[in-house]
């Protein structure tokens, strides 16, 4: 059994590269400027997982995501009590002498 994909493109990031075009045009359609816009729902048929996964890796400002995330079965979502805090590493006066300075 297959995985779905669903893609999104957020055309406020497109820069009209034209690559996605290239790559699957069954999914994106450029209009007079460049500018890509979505074929369709963004549903992606298994036959052309490939194309539109080149297309999405190859877009040079990330316009095109993949919707949702893919878990192998029986695993769960990390919770967020758990995840370290991002700020942990800045530098700031309560650890300035911890990285070496101070005023």
């Amino acid at each position: 059994m297959s995985e779905r994909m669903t893609i999104r493109l957020d055309r406020t990031v497109c820069d009209g590269f034209g690559i996605c075009a290239k790559h699957a045009p069954k999914y994106f359609s450029l209009d007079d400027w460049g500018y890509a816009s979505l074929v369709g729902d963004g549903t992606v048929a298994e036959e052309d997982h490939d194309a539109v996964m080149r297309a999405l890796l190859d877009c040079p400002v990330h316009a095109i995501m993949e919707v949702g995330e893919h878990r192998p079965a029986g695993t769960h979502p990390v919770s967020s009590t758990a995840v370290e805090d991002p700020a942990a590493g800045i530098k700031a006066e309560d650890n300035e002498a911890e990285w070496g300075f101070t005023r």
